[in-house]
């Protein structure tokens, strides 16, 4: 089988050290929830449904890297919210073309039988 792409050795460590930024699962499931706009703490926990500690975990995380941005309205209630930062937006085409990607070939990974071990 040939392929028509071949990666310069540069590149791969590109895309390489790049899931190693945003490929947890859980910081996956944080930053596609933020694409539809700025979001509560309990609104992420519920919609991703990650525990309160991993949650906090993965958007200190995602804040450090500059993905995220954090405010608190101190107004009572205290509420603190979580947006993506442009860095974070920039990664909507990204999921974009893993959501094409998904759509055509996630169903026949799913109904490729096992594997039968002895």
């Amino acid at each position: 089988m040939s392929s028509t792409f071949s990666p310069e050795p540069d590149e791969t460590c590109q895309v390489v050290e790049s899931f190693d930024l945003i490929g947890s699962k859980w910081r996956l499931a944080v930053l596609y929830e933020l694409l539809d706009g700025e979001q509560r703490f309990n609104e992420l926990k519920r919609e991703t449904g990650t525990s309160s500690r991993t949650l906090s975990r993965v958007l200190d995380d995602l804040q450090d890297r500059s993905f995220v941005d954090r405010r608190v309205e101190e107004a009572a209630p205290v509420a603190t919210y979580y947006t993506l930062t442009e860095k974070g937006e920039a990664l909507a085409p990204v999921f974009d073309e893993i959501g094409d990607w998904a759509d055509e070939w996630l169903d026949d990974a799913v109904a490729t039988p096992e594997i039968e071990t002895q």
